[in-house]
């Protein structure tokens, strides 16, 4: 590829979309796009109204290219994931937040709309997506947030520290025990790839966390059936928990709720695809207010 100004910023962007392209890069127009932006720092708007005129192509474009066409995660390259209304750090270390999960968010904030304070809790949190967004969006929220790993922990503390969230570094299988049946939602996006099933994406093969990756044991749902065991142990009665989960799970999760027999109205969501994303349940009992 042709670098610095030696090639038109507009040339520069072609060329890396067809670089892109034929890497296998899903979005190459697109992110062609951001890995300029990301060294102009102008906006998207801004950054093609540029590419209208003689603007020349930014030294490093190249570079950036070719490490964006080895598949290696766009949001590593500029540090930054996109998520609802949030820019969040990420990098190696940490799962990268998904479009699809931002449904299971709006989940929770239709849950607690007219609450006056509700206490919530992010299980398995990574980057802090779900749990920064419900303390961003839900100012009178109390929001905690539990990450295993102590990378993920790290860049999580780094998004959630000027929201107000309470992190902290445990297993979702028996964290927080101290506040056991004091919160009104537990929500949770745990691992959940069976062992034996590779994902397709260089970009989540090689680079997302094997342990934000598979749920453990051979159908992936060891952690699935924790995360619910820990909502049951949580939550008020009358609580509400919503899980995140492949499509192909969601019947399996369903059943497994139902035998637990402490879940009422079990319900699975579709996300913006169409596809069965995730399950909620309220938790048996009468609330005591």
């Amino acid at each position: 590829m042709t670098t610095g100004a030696e090639q038109s910023l507009a040339a520069a962007i072609g060329e890396a979309t067809a670089i892109l392209r034929d890497a296998g890069v899903p979005s190459p127009r697109v992110d062609a796009e951001l890995l300029a932006d990301h060294l102009l720092g102008v906006g998207l708007g801004r950054l093609r109204a540029m590419m209208l005129g003689d603007s020349p192509a930014p030294e490093g474009y190249a570079e950036l290219v070719a490490e964006r066409a080895r598949r290696t995660p766009l949001q590593h390259i500029t540090g930054v994931a996109h998520f609802r209304y949030l820019e969040l750090a990420v990098g190696p270390g940490v799962f990268i937040p998904r479009p699809e999960t931002e449904s299971v968010v709006q989940l929770v904030i239709d849950r607690v709309t007219g609450m006056a304070h509700p206490r919530i809790v992010d299980l398995g949190t990574g980057s802090g997506a779900i749990a920064g967004s419900i303390a961003h969006e839900v100012p009178a929220a109390e929001v905690h947030a539990v990450e295993y790993s102590p990378f993920a922990h790290a860049w999580a503390a780094r998004n959630l520290a000027p929201l107000g969230v309470t992190l902290t570094l445990g297993d979702l299988r028996d964290a927080l025990p101290e506040l056991n049946g004091t919160f009104d939602v537990v929500v949770s996006n745990p691992p959940y790839i069976p062992a034996e099933a590779i994902p397709n994406e260089p970009e989540v093969a090689l680079h997302d966390p094997p342990e934000a990756l598979y749920g453990g044991g051979a159908d992936g749902m060891e952690l699935p059936t924790a995360a619910a065991a820990s909502a049951a142990r949580l939550l008020v009665p009358g609580g509400y928990f919503v899980m995140e989960h492949a499509e192909v799970q969601a019947a399996w999760i369903v059943r497994m709720m139902e035998r637990a027999g402490a879940w009422t109205e079990i319900t699975t969501h579709l996300d913006l695809n169409g596809r069965e994303r995730a399950t909620s349940a309220v938790l048996a009992g009468p609330r005591h207010d």
